[in-house]
């Protein structure tokens, strides 16, 4: 099925789009203008568009008040049951005499509940009307229709299965089952005693059964009163009931705007107070949560590797204040995205970089990945920057230590305890480490059999073993002879060293992170960034 809607372009004209989907899914940052965007949309169609606002009062009385259903449709759709109201095609009604399309707290849910009860009647008169024609003509009867609080009853089953919706004689209420195989329930309550994800799966279910066929149904902050677990799930069951309808939600809630797969997705870039600036989003490479993640900061993004509260995450987003940092776990999903993002479109708007450890990589694979925006540090780990000179020596001094005498017991530490009785490992494995990336920078695509053997082979015999173990042995061995503390930094990759120094400065082992973080977040953030510096890339601005 085909679904048409439309949108404003730059200057505020009104653009059509098409969709082969049920569902758009338009995502902004708060302050971007999406509860206007909305009511700009159902301004420009009022006949066919229905807004559930971000505004919804979930209270209602216990006993509906029954309606006739074009009554309560027109009460829900129009705001007013009356059709002379000079008002009522614009919805001035419904949004405050249109005073506030956006702000207005919406108090329809008697109306909306009466709406699908009137439903129900009307289609449960037209069955008892259908059996009377067919027992007068002596044909066999039609089935028993299934109504709109059947389904209400139903969606609220697949969502809330732990509990049952029951509905009799105008009042709806909850009932919980005993716990064994009787079918029997234990306890029943109230409509007033629902919890607010109970009401809210009940409001926003009824909105959506009880309008008028084919139309577009805006829902402004879809996850509001709902709880994660049933959102995704509510909203999909409301789709399948009414295909009929196109579901345009407003959001600002990532992980909802990603778990609609093909569903057309609209960004927006800006919004000055009057004009929006939208754009279509395209396939990424990147993680569709991670895209929209993106784009709703606003700011240039550093990809960065470890986990997302790590020391080493934690200290980039002190140190970079004026980025999205991104924690993307290995340096391999820092490399991909980085690249990845460079090949979107719609993140041409901002830029990124990747910051990766130093590790065991040769200066020719430093230099390769400079092309992408990929950089890295001048330690070959982002511990060691807690290890670094200057701010050993800054940290004593704060501490009340003498910082000569700190430093000295800290380097003598790292290099002759720790580095010398590991050399040889290390060596080995930076050894391992250049031979790698020599054999994974062979080029095999796009060539013949022939081709690729003959590749191959030149590439092979341009890889010497000997000779980048020698190179490895004089760097880290130079490092060590000459007691050089920056250069062993450079080199030496050791997870945990971090977590062994504290000691030596007055503390705990394991407080030590803890501390420089704590006073780079408040009073020493300068001081602690000028020490570290140094031992950044230069190319990403800071």
């Amino acid at each position: 099925m085909a679904f048409t809607y439309y949108l404003p372009d730059a200057n505020g004209n009104k653009i059509e789009y098409g969709t082969s989907s049920n569902a758009v899914i338009i995502i902004g940052a708060n302050g971007s203008g999406k509860s206007k965007l909305g009511a700009w949309i159902e301004q420009h169609d009022f006949e066919n568009v229905h807004r559930i606002g971000a505004q919804r009062n979930l209270n209602f009385n216990e006993n509906i008040p029954l309606k006739s259903y074009s009554q309560a449709e027109d009460l829900v759709f129009y705001g007013t049951p009356d059709s002379t109201s000079g008002w009522k095609r614009q919805k001035g009604l419904r949004w405050n005499y249109g005073k506030s399309y956006t702000t207005t707290m919406m108090s329809d849910f008697e109306d909306v509940l009466a709406a699908l009860i009137a439903l129900t009647n009307v289609r449960n008169a037209e069955f008892i009307t259908e059996c009377k024609k067919c027992e007068a003509e002596k044909r066999e009867k039609p089935h028993t229709p299934h109504t709109a609080i059947d389904q209400l009853i139903e969606i609220w089953d697949t969502i809330l299965p732990q509990r049952k919706l029951k509905y009799y004689d105008g009042r709806f209420s909850a009932v919980l089952p005993s716990g064994d195989d009787s079918n029997e329930y234990s306890s029943e309550y109230s409509s007033n005693q629902m919890s607010d994800g109970e009401r809210a799966v009940l409001y926003l279910a009824a909105q959506v059964l009880c309008i008028p066929a084919n139309k577009t149904l805006i829902i402004d902050e879809p996850e509001i009163h709902l709880h994660r677990s049933i959102m995704n799930r509510l909203w999909s069951a409301l789709e399948s009931f009414r295909p009929d309808c196109l579901f345009i939600y407003i959001t600002h809630d990532t992980q909802f705007a990603a778990a609609h797969g093909q569903s057309d997705k609209i960004w927006i870039k800006d919004f000055d107070g009057t004009h929006w600036k939208l754009e279509k989003l395209e396939d990424s490479e990147l993680p569709e949560e991670l895209l929209f993640d993106i784009l709703g900061s606003r700011k240039n993004v550093l990809f960065v590797e470890g986990e997302k509260n790590s020391y080493d995450t934690q200290l980039y987003s002190i140190l970079y204040p004026n980025y999205y940092v991104i924690a993307c776990g290995s340096c391999t999903q820092v490399i991909s995205r980085t690249k990845a993002f460079r090949n979107s479109p719609s993140l041409h708007h901002c830029q990124v970089y990747g910051l990766i450890d130093r590790d065991y990589r040769s200066d020719y694979e430093i230099e390769k990945y400079k092309d992408d925006g990929i950089y890295t540090l001048k330690v070959a780990d982002v511990e060691n920057l807690f290890l670094v000179e200057k701010l050993i020596r800054l940290i004593a001094d704060h501490l009340g230590q003498a910082p000569d005498d700190s430093f000295a017991k800290v380097k003598g530490y790292i290099i002759h305890t720790r580095f010398a009785s590991q050399i040889d490992r290390q060596i080995c494995q930076s050894v391992v480490a250049h031979l790698k990336y020599q054999l994974t920078a062979i080029e095999l695509s796009k060539k013949n059999d022939d081709e690729a053997k003959y590749s191959l082979n030149a590439a092979l015999q341009n890889i010497d073993y000997e000779k980048t173990k020698a190179e490895e042995e004089s760097k880290f061995n130079g490092a060590l002879c000459e007691d050089d503390y920056a250069k062993v930094l450079g080199v030496f990759n050791e997870k945990g060293l971090i977590s062994s120094v504290g000691h030596f400065l007055g503390l705990v082992d394991k407080e030590y992170c803890k501390t420089v973080l704590a006073l780079l977040n408040g009073k020493m953030r300068d001081a602690i960034s000028n020490a570290i510096s140094a031992y950044l890339p230069p190319e990403i601005p800071r």
